[in-house]
């Protein structure tokens, strides 16, 4: 059936339970995207929170794994800093315990090697020392990329 206002289809909670199992198994979710795709599939509270529980009993849906791999897809992938990566975890609302946790699980030679290709990247034809405007673009870059402040500040003044 469809709703005539918004054309949406809108689902039973079954239906909506194997769409979510498949929505999870495609990808880790947090658990706040999905419970927003139910709302989106026409589910009421009480029935989104019981295929929450059921997705979480089920193992399709666990909070810390899915922090692990946006953490780390996010750092190996897009090549986002801690502060950047944090940042979107909180917007998910997972747990601040899990965001540690996750961020924790980086490795520190691997965050280092890719500070220093991002530099590298932006100062290929440049000459040292560095001079103060492009100190402030490298800044500006790394900070948007979601690094540390003392961090790109280290990586400026040793590069200069």
């Amino acid at each position: 059936m469809n709703d005539r206002y918004t054309n949406k289809k809108i689902y039973t909670p079954h239906q909506a339970k194997l769409k979510a199992e498949n929505y999870c198994a495609y990808q880790e979710r947090a658990q706040q995207e999905v419970r927003d795709k139910l709302y989106e599939w026409g589910l009421h509270s009480d029935d989104v929170e019981n295929i929450i529980s059921e997705l979480i009993s089920e193992n399709f849906l666990n909070e810390e794994r899915f922090a692990m791999a946006y953490a780390s897809g996010k750092f190996r992938i897009k090549g986002w800093g801690k502060v950047k990566i944090r940042q979107h975890l909180k917007q998910k609302k997972i747990p601040e315990k899990l965001i540690k946790n996750a961020i924790n699980a980086i490795d520190g030679e691997e965050y280092n090697q890719k500070i220093n290709h991002l530099v590298d990247l932006k100062t290929k034809n440049e000459k040292k020392p560095y001079n103060i405007k492009l100190k402030t673009k490298l800044y500006n870059y790394l900070a948007a990329k979601g690094y540390e402040n003392d961090i790109i500040f280290q990586k400026i003044h040793e590069d200069s």
